[in-house]
């Protein structure tokens, strides 16, 4: 039980961040936003949209390992 509280007070925290500092969290994203625009412009929208779910799973792979 006590690791579930853990993980909704890092949940908490990370959203407070995000609500108080959206110009870092935009920083920080920039780099996959602009792979995404670069891969729009030159490949087209198709290869964008599987861009951003490797992107999504990569990251939440990430995140599941970090446990």
């Amino acid at each position: 039980m006590a690791g579930d509280e853990i993980d909704r007070v890092r949940a908490k925290s990370a959203l407070d961040v995000v609500k108080q500092h959206p110009g870092m969290v935009l920083f920080l994203a920039s780099p996959g936003i602009i792979a995404l625009a670069a891969v729009w412009w030159l490949a087209g929208p198709g290869w964008a949209g599987l861009l951003l779910v490797a992107l999504v799973l990569g990251g939440g792979l990430v995140l599941l390992r970090k446990k």
